[in-house]
């Protein structure tokens, strides 16, 4: 087959090299002429996905991928083309499509009615993005005609980024068209450029599974990332109340887990990534009555202040001119991401606190850390207070001694040793 990856970032490139991989000739697009100046000389643009450099390496020098900014061309030349573009959305749900539509009108531009081409979206979508948006937009755009001169359908992307290749092998891929025939195009496509591990605790197997319309696959993508969200505030919402009560409750959370029924996922500082705190958003802009959803959201979204407040307390009650160290300004432990990131609003309420604030993280440098407007922090520097933000590995081996002068610590994601603070003010969020 030739294929088509449009969207070249942390989940279309390795899709691509994936795709390459497995003996199909990739054309990659993206509008970034940097990014497919790196792809085309074998380099990976961005650091931290397992495996990527090695294999974009082989695929790049056996001639089976090639990058470029003409997506138009590329579609023309393809029998399948897999669609993995940005859509933002904003803190009252409302999705930006900028991106896709420009994407989705070059991919327009691009078929032929030869082709009987094969699109698929990955990007998570509301439900009825599919067919009330994409289809009647590539079919003015192509003056073909869907289900018969091209196929559309969707397939959410179900990787995090960091480990893509071995959750392409882990999880189902879910597929679902706007017809039958479209639904079989892609279960044959995906059959012939993913491999699947064993699963032998699903009843259906691992594999390629076709959910029935595109519909259904939107909402399983919502519904998988809005459960972990609603689960973490559900955590979250525990841990409050338990820290109020002289209780810890990540000891009720394992008590808890310890029958089946139970799923309880660990309450911190913040929900962060480009997924658990947006997908939830975009569930709201299609049932904005899901109450549920929203309070959870919330409660989330509160996460980043509750835990200054806990530092503000752990220090005697002010912050006013107290040096403040932020561990980690990635979203989660090794990866160099900032999306949605809890440090944002953990600066924020410590600078409204008139605290002097920094911020440390392996994984990016000085300058970079500047860039978005922070003070670097060095370790072994004086401090006063630490707050634990991301779980990078580093830190669960840090004590007193690398934090000269510190009166208070708070753990956002229970990493840290708390007997390698001694006689310092400790708290973990979730336990008194």
């Amino acid at each position: 087959m030739k294929i088509t990856v449009v969207g070249l970032g942390k989940i279309g490139l390795p899709l691509a090299v994936q795709f390459a991989k497995s003996g199909h000739e990739v054309f990659g697009a993206d509008v970034n002429p940097e990014v497919v100046e790196s792809v085309n000389a074998g380099r990976e643009p961005f650091p931290g996905e397992d495996h990527l450099a090695e294999y974009l390496g082989e695929v790049v020098a056996d001639g089976l991928l090639q990058a470029t900014t003409d997506t138009a061309t590329a579609v023309a030349k393809s029998d399948t083309v897999v669609v993995v573009v940005p859509l933002f959305v904003d803190e009252d749900a409302v999705p930006d499509f900028g991106w896709m539509d420009s994407a989705t009108d070059d991919i327009g531009r691009g078929l032929r009615a030869d082709n009987s081409t094969l699109v698929v979206y990955e990007t998570t979508l509301p439900v009825g993005t599919t067919r009330e948006r994409w289809k009647p937009r590539l079919e003015e755009l192509s003056g073909l005609a869907e289900g018969q001169d091209f196929h559309l359908v969707f397939s959410p992307e179900r990787v995090l980024t960091g480990r893509v290749f071995a959750d392409l092998r882990k999880y189902p891929k879910l597929v679902g068209g706007l017809t039958p025939e479209g639904s079989a195009l892609a279960q044959s496509f995906y059959e012939q450029v993913l491999q699947f591990d064993e699963r032998p605790d699903l009843e259906r197997g691992n594999g390629v599974w076709d959910l029935g319309s595109a519909e259904a696959a939107e909402m399983a993508k919502l519904a998988e990332t809005t459960y972990r969200d609603v689960n973490i505030g559900l955590a979250n919402q525990f841990g409050v109340f338990a820290a109020k009560n002289g209780i810890d409750v990540h000891q009720v959370i394992e008590a808890s887990n310890s029958q089946p029924y139970s799923h309880i996922h660990s309450p911190g500082i913040a929900v962060g990534g480009h997924c658990i705190p947006v997908y939830p958003r975009l569930y709201l802009w299609n049932d904005p009555d899901a109450t549920v959803v929203r309070a959870a959201r919330q409660a989330n979204a509160e996460m980043p202040e509750y835990t200054v407040g806990l530092a503000e307390a752990a220090a005697g009650g002010s912050l006013d001119g107290r040096r403040v160290v932020v561990l980690g300004a990635a979203y989660r432990g090794r990866v160099k991401e900032t999306a949605f990131s809890g440090v944002f609003a953990t600066v924020e309420a410590l600078r409204d606190r008139s605290a002097e604030v920094l911020v440390h993280d392996p994984m990016y440098s000085d300058d970079e850390l500047r860039t978005f407007g922070w003070e670097p922090y060095a370790v072994g520097q004086p401090v006063d207070v630490v707050i634990v933000q991301a779980d990078h590995p580093e830190y669960a081996q840090m004590s007193k001694a690398d934090f000269p002068g510190v009166t208070a610590v708070v753990d956002g994601r229970r990493v840290l040793d708390p007997s390698a603070f001694e006689d310092v003010a400790f708290s973990v969020v979730g336990k008194a």
